[in-house]
């Protein structure tokens, strides 16, 4: 099969992946838009995580033969393996992902409730389980939760079992969540762990969801911010072994592209995905979501969820009474009326929304913050699989973790803040002429 991709161009697709993009779960991202309430910003950005995700595989099978051009693995079906393997992971990461936006997940059930089997092999409980709790306390499934479930109990599972006979639904499972226990030693060939720099190029600094969504976005929304030397960049990966286990690693020579790639993820952040129309609408989505009429929950039952996209949420939204919930859908959102940039924290915002909410003018407080790396924040996760630098040309110069190898994490450590206060457009204009009454 061929797909024509506007940022790819052809894209080649065996058999057993397309089974799997026949499949009514794969299907279901058609309906998922990739940038959710970003269109109401940029018309163009309608794009789908049906298409991103083919992308992303597209970008997993170069990243592949890139790598492991001179590497002879223990046999070509082996290779084989390993290399569709990676590519599913890459199409399926984002299969269970929800309608519209990351709040949707305030109203997903408790993930204890999906009965997700392969947990119970799990290294440590996920980091995103501890921030995501329901009014009770006990952990909330995320988007992520739903993606696994999908790809090791559901009608896809099977699927997949069918369609990729030399590795098990487990083994895909584990290049998504890095918490997973393998099942056997199926990443193991030649003594030597592939697993690291397989989950490495699913998720990491320097993943090909990042290579993909960066580049499609930005071709989308119409802006340059997006842009870097992908070409340039995959060619210039390579693998370092550590221990008996095999990371990414990246060509000395390609470390300014790296450079570029983090900040041009950095300005997406800052300029497209933290644009004020993105925001307002995902704060108030957030409010109906959490209303006490608020009548809309995601399922548990993961054959029903199927059922949820962003089609089945709008029509939710146009069906109710709720405030919020008809601001969405009537394209009346509030109005903002004041943007902060910022390094830190400040009391400024908060002056602010006391001295408009005194005078009867409700506000939204929406603080969008961004930082270039993951690990300005020590997370654990990147510091246990690093990305590697190494010289091909120097053979003194010992590989290096990539964060002790460029000063662009040092440059740009800090966190930037965008505070914005947001108020029903009848109320703009009072609210104006109060900042200036107050001077604040």
């Amino acid at each position: 099969m061929e797909i024509r991709d506007p940022v790819h161009g052809t894209i080649h697709l065996s058999d057993a992946e397309t089974t799997v993009l026949d499949t009514p779960e794969y299907q279901r991202l058609r309906m998922i838009k990739q940038l959710g309430f970003s269109e109401f910003s940029f018309p163009g950005a309608t794009h789908n995580r049906y298409l991103h995700s083919i992308g992303v595989s597209h970008i997993a099978g170069l990243a592949f033969d890139h790598i492991f051009r001179n590497y002879t693995f223990s046999s070509q079906k082996v290779r084989t393996a390993y290399r569709e393997v990676l590519k599913i992971a890459a199409l399926l990461h984002d299969v269970g992902h929800g309608p519209l936006s990351h709040a949707i997940e305030e109203v997903m059930p408790p993930v204890e409730r999906l009965n997700i089997e392969i947990y119970e092999n799990r290294v440590r409980v996920s980091d995103q389980h501890e921030l995501s709790l329901t009014p009770e306390g006990v952990p909330r499934a995320t988007h992520e939760d739903y993606t696994i479930k999908f790809i090791t109990d559901s009608s896809l599972a099977r699927t997949l079992e069918h369609a990729f006979p030399a590795f098990a639904p487990a083994h895909i499972a584990c290049l998504i969540d890095k918490s997973l226990l393998a099942p056997d030693d199926f990443f193991t060939d030649n003594g030597l762990d592939f697993r690291p720099i397989l989950s490495q190029l699913v998720s990491s600094e320097l993943d090909v969801d990042r290579m993909d969504y960066l580049e499609r976005d930005s071709y989308f929304c119409g802006t340059n911010y997006g842009k870097f030397d992908l070409h340039w960049m995959l060619s210039s990966l390579t693998m370092h072994q550590v221990a008996g286990r095999v990371y990414m690693a990246l060509n000395r020579r390609a470390l300014y592209t790296f450079d570029d790639f983090l900040l041009s993820r950095h300005h997406m952040h800052l300029m497209v995905y933290f644009h004020h129309k993105s925001i307002i609408y995902e704060e108030m989505l957030i409010r109906y979501l959490n209303s006490p009429d608020c009548t809309f929950f995601v399922p548990a039952d993961i054959e029903e969820y199927v059922k949820y996209t962003d089609y089945r949420l709008y029509e939710h939204l146009a069906s109710v009474d709720n405030p919020w919930a008809r601001r969405i859908s009537q394209r009346h959102p509030y109005r903002v009326l004041v943007e902060l940039h910022s390094t830190e924290e400040s009391p400024r915002p908060e002056n602010i929304q006391r001295a408009l909410e005194e005078r009867g003018i409700h506000v939204i407080w929406a603080s969008s913050k961004a930082r270039l790396s993951k690990y300005h924040a020590g997370n654990a996760e990147d510091k246990a699989s690093p990305i590697y630098v190494v010289d091909q040309y120097d053979r003194w110069d010992k590989p290096a973790p990539v964060d002790q190898s460029t000063e662009i994490f040092h440059k740009y450590e800090g966190t930037r803040i965008i505070d914005r206060l947001y108020v029903d457009p009848d109320h703009f204009r009072d609210a104006e002429r109060l900042l200036v009454e107050k001077r604040l």
